[in-house]
């Protein structure tokens, strides 16, 4: 089972008794017949590119977001972001505005987020497909616990990380981290319809700051 997953070496490594586990191949099992029954986002390949382009030495920042947008070429399989030539959606345009509030500089009108991933930041959705047209199609399939385990795993195995927790369902995600070894950072969702209560949170000037207290590299967010 663990040669037919596709993630970084890493990870691979460190998550290897989650691909043994039932729950897991029946989730592989029904992500595959989604592919070949139906049109599901991301494209297969970049299924776990989170994971690819975040290595596990390199996690210094988590964000968690719920599933993948489920517009045509929106999801390229890391939380809040979308392609070079797509349209920046509106819950990226408010982290967009709370980084140049909280840092004031503006940040690149780009929303491939590949720039932050590189940097240490995991990217992460709780769920990591979706059925076209159809959010939260691919819910209680098992993502949610392949996710938790990720978490579960960064938690007992690193410290010193910032979650930056967006809303009540990240929230409630994150319920079970560390919070005397880890930052966790929490505030409403930046969607339109709560970014009231996201805007003026200063989570990217704090988690620098945090970041830099443990003598690690702050994140460029520009």
């Amino acid at each position: 089972m663990q040669q037919s997953v596709r993630m970084e070496p890493s990870w691979k490594n460190i998550l290897r008794s989650e691909f043994n586990e039932a729950y897991f191949q029946a989730l592989t099992t029904f992500v595959r017949s989604e592919y070949l029954e139906t049109t599901v986002y991301p494209p297969p390949k970049k299924i776990f590119r989170a994971f690819e382009l975040c290595p596990f030495e390199n996690v210094h920042v988590v964000i968690v977001g719920q599933d993948p947008y489920h517009g045509k070429g929106q999801a390229n399989g890391l939380s809040f972001a979308v392609d070079e030539e797509m349209k920046i959606p509106p819950s990226l345009k408010n982290i967009f505005k709370e980084v140049k509030s909280d840092l004031e500089f503006e940040p690149m009108q780009s929303g491939d987020l590949t720039r932050w991933a590189t940097q240490g930041v995991l990217m992460l959705n709780a769920v990591l497909t979706v059925r076209a047209g159809l959010p939260a199609s691919h819910k209680g399939h098992g993502w949610e616990q392949f996710t938790d385990a990720v978490i579960r795993i960064l938690n007992e195995n690193k410290k010193h990380i910032v979650y930056l927790l967006w809303g009540k369902y990240a929230q409630e995600k994150g319920a079970t981290i560390n919070r005397d070894e880890n930052l966790v950072l929490t505030s409403g969702h930046p969607s339109p319809f709560s970014a009231k209560l996201f805007h003026g949170n200063h989570h990217f000037s704090n988690c620098n700051a945090y970041l830099q207290k443990y003598g690690f590299d702050t994140i460029d967010w520009r």
